[in-house]
């Protein structure tokens, strides 16, 4: 009996792969052979079984049995197997890259057999033996399908442009998934933004948020209406599938409550729309940042004057509206040791550059002067009403012009005090630094700003608790730091730095922030 308890403990306490084609009976029997278990062997990561019995799903600890079926396997010259299945953005291009770059740095070679459309392989071999360590099975298609693989035991990992939906989380934790949402179940791994794109001769330069969604919703058609010539506008989108297509709906038609127009067409990747909208001056279309290529990206304004256009910067800090960030999904299982060290290794500095070079934008954090940020202040002192005293902007410009700001932010969800999907991976990141030492004898302030919504008081109360909010949920994660050792802060400004007008919920949204501050 003992190792059958040891079973049901593991199981509650350890995480592993699934892979389905290794879905066959087996028996596992303790060394001295007094217990037997047999089950539909789950998956196994080189350490552990995880079986299918009467008993349940039962993970056991493949040290203390042996294991008799077709489907064992072989423990001398184990392969490592993942699958990961969803956004075609994502495992065409960024998820080669980087184990590309793990396996240089960690001794292995990478060969790539393409199955289908959609389906490849990635394996790597060790250099020194010429064995086979690992096989990264691929399925590049779109979020919705990378979920429903999920659901379905099919893929270990999900590559996802969007977060996951209340219906998926709510199916994956009835299949003993975990919640998707916990700091350990998904990862924000890589940034990219919805952008607005005409062609380069289109004379528009600038879109409000809230006419983008009336143009994409059919509730402006003409040209005339935005300023251009007297002509109809055509609408390219992305494929409805697509985690695009989902962040088109949440962050431009449902702030605004509207649908997208029948009228729009469909395209299945984000370069098609690029390439669609690059050749006809009369369409405009929404695509990823990384995949604009020779269109231009319209500003997004407002009626207060103030423009966010996209960049690196802006879209790392959010301080750009539609920043859609790129998500990685695991479930409550463990993963293969080489899919635990892959993953570590896409925190690094070194994945950062692959990032980068690959035309995402990375989550490694900058440090940005007073004198590197643009209009801020000059739009405090702009927009600043009678409720904003002289001695508060004297006040915000005193305490931070000493400082840095991080581009590492945090915002809240809408008429929520939780934490967004990027902040939430935000607080990871930044703990880590801290367990490592890299503000060690430094100031780190977290400064809370609102929007312009009530009055100026209340605002600034509200920021406050939402500073302190974020730096209880730094200091728990950091797990490991000696916190004495750095000097950790609040203080609040309220309404008195907006980034976008306060007109809309766009716009309120990006205002209500929390920023790291540091010197």
């Amino acid at each position: 009996m003992i190792i059958l308890k040891r079973a049901a403990v593991l199981a509650a306490l350890f995480l592993f792969t699934t892979t389905g084609a290794m879905a066959q009976d087996v028996s596992l029997s303790s060394r001295d052979g007094k217990v037997e278990l047999s089950g539909t062997l789950l998956g196994f990561d080189g350490e552990f079984y995880r079986l299918s019995t009467d008993y349940g799903e039962l993970t056991i600890d493949g040290s203390g049995v042996s294991c008799t079926g077709p489907g064992c396997p072989n423990l001398q010259d184990f392969v490592a197997e993942i699958e990961l299945s969803g956004s075609a953005t994502m495992g065409a291009v960024l998820m080669p890259a980087l184990i590309d770059a793990y396996a240089q740095r960690s001794g292995y070679s990478v060969s790539r057999e393409d199955v289908d459309a959609t389906r490849f392989v990635l394996s790597l071999t060790d250099v020194a033996t010429g064995k086979r360590a690992a096989r990264f099975g691929f399925r590049a298609s779109n979020t919705d399908e990378g979920f429903a693989d999920l659901l379905a035991d099919e893929a270990d990992i999900v590559m996802a442009l969007r977060e996951i939906r209340p219906d998926e989380r709510k199916l994956a934790r009835e299949a003993g998934m975990g919640d998707l949402t916990g700091p350990n179940r998904s990862r924000v791994l890589a940034l990219d933004a919805v952008v607005p794109i005409v062609a380069a001769g289109n004379p528009l330069r600038s879109i409000s948020p809230l006419n983008l969604a009336q143009v994409f919703a059919g509730e402006i058609t003409n040209w005339n209406a935005l300023g251009g010539p007297d002509a109809p506008i055509e609408l390219h989108v992305p494929n409805g599938s697509s985690g695009l297509s989902q962040a088109l709906e949440d962050q431009v038609l449902k702030p605004a409550k509207l649908e997208l127009s029948s009228d729009a067409i469909r395209n299945q990747t984000p370069a098609d729309i690029a390439q669609a909208v690059a050749k006809d001056t009369l369409a405009i279309g929404l695509t990823s940042y990384a995949e604009r290529q020779s269109t231009r990206v319209l500003t997004l304004g407002g009626t207060c004057g103030f423009a966010l256009d996209a960049a690196r910067r802006t879209i790392k800090t959010e301080d750009y509206p539609l920043t859609a960030p790129m998500f990685l999904y695991f479930p409550a299982r463990r993963l293969p040791l080489i899919a635990r060290e892959f993953l570590a290794f896409s925190r690094s500095g070194a994945a950062q550059n692959v990032i980068r070079r690959a035309g995402f934008v990375d989550q490694a954090p900058e440090e940005i002067s007073i004198s590197a940020q643009g209009n801020r202040f000059a739009n405090a002192i702009t927009v600043a009403g009678p409720e904003i005293p002289l001695e508060e902007m004297q006040r915000m410009v005193a305490t931070l012009s000493p400082m840095a700001r991080l581009t590492t932010s945090f915002r809240f969800e809408t008429g929520s005090i939780r934490l967004d999907a990027q902040s939430r991976s935000n607080v990871q990141q930044l703990a880590r630094a801290l367990e490592q030492g890299r503000y060690d004898a430094r100031q780190i302030l977290f400064v809370g700003f609102s929007d312009g919504q009530g009055a100026a008081k209340p605002n600034r109360d509200i920021a406050l608790r939402r500073a302190e909010a974020v730096l209880r949920a730094v200091s728990a994660a950091a797990v490991t730091a000696n916190l004495e050792r750095v000097d950790l802060g609040v203080d609040a400004f309220g309404e008195a730095m907006p980034m976008a007008c306060d007109d809309t919920s766009w716009g309120r949204q990006v205002n209500r922030r929390v920023e790291v501050w540091v010197r």
